[in-house]
């Protein structure tokens, strides 16, 4: 592992390839009421880059150009684990309109049916053999300077999308769920804009 750590904004000119790894750390679990912390982002290679985000004005947003590019180029896929949480956050702090994703945790839900564990944790100990320690999940991210724990913590929640992604889509083929799985990716940004507005709860898709 390599880590890569930036402040405000990822340097101008970086490429990490046509599929790029994403995740983020905030402050709690509402990305609406907890700040973004920590953006990131990997092509698969073994290499983290760890966006430090400063934090927003009251009412305002935090500008990223090099970043928001990254996300928003419609030719480049974001892959996720659980994007509707951080599609929101991007949103909300960073004005990111992030598109378009793969979420792993939606392709192991489609193709998993047989367990209810789709976590990182689990995907990557039960396809990959790969223990993932979740040690710093609850630590202070709003904090100036992270401590080496915190960096390797929040660099292994994207160096192995891109395997389990590769896992999981032969699966997804072969239960005949992939248009299935595009659709509900397609509509991750709408879910995360109707978080967003209020309704997460309840859900307007429940009763």
């Amino acid at each position: 592992m390599s880590i890569e750590f930036h402040r405000g904004d990822l340097p101008a000119g970086l490429k990490l390839g046509p599929v790029v790894a994403v995740d983020t750390e905030t402050m709690g679990l509402n990305p609406v009421r907890d700040r973004l912390c920590l953006v990131q982002l990997s092509q698969g290679d073994g290499v983290c880059h760890l966006v430090q985000i400063p934090k927003a004005p009251a009412g305002g947003t935090v500008r990223a150009p090099n970043l928001q590019a990254l996300l928003e180029d419609s030719k480049v896929l974001k892959l996720f684990h659980f994007a509707r949480f951080d599609l929101t956050a991007l949103k909300v702090t960073l004005d990111i309109d992030c598109a378009p994703v793969y979420c792993t945790k939606i392709a192991a839900k489609l193709v998993r049916t047989f367990t209810d564990r789709h976590g990182l944790k689990d995907l990557c100990k039960e396809l990959l053999g790969i223990d993932l320690s979740k040690q710093q999940q609850t630590s202070d991210w709003g904090a100036e300077t992270l401590s080496p724990e915190q960096l390797k913590y929040a660099a292994a929640d994207v160096l192995y999308l891109h395997q389990l992604k590769d896992k999981l889509a032969p699966i997804l083929d072969r239960e005949g769920r992939r248009e299935l799985a595009e659709a509900c990716f397609g509509f991750l940004p709408a879910r995360a804009a109707l978080d967003r507005l209020g309704w997460n709860q309840p859900d307007i898709f429940e009763h």
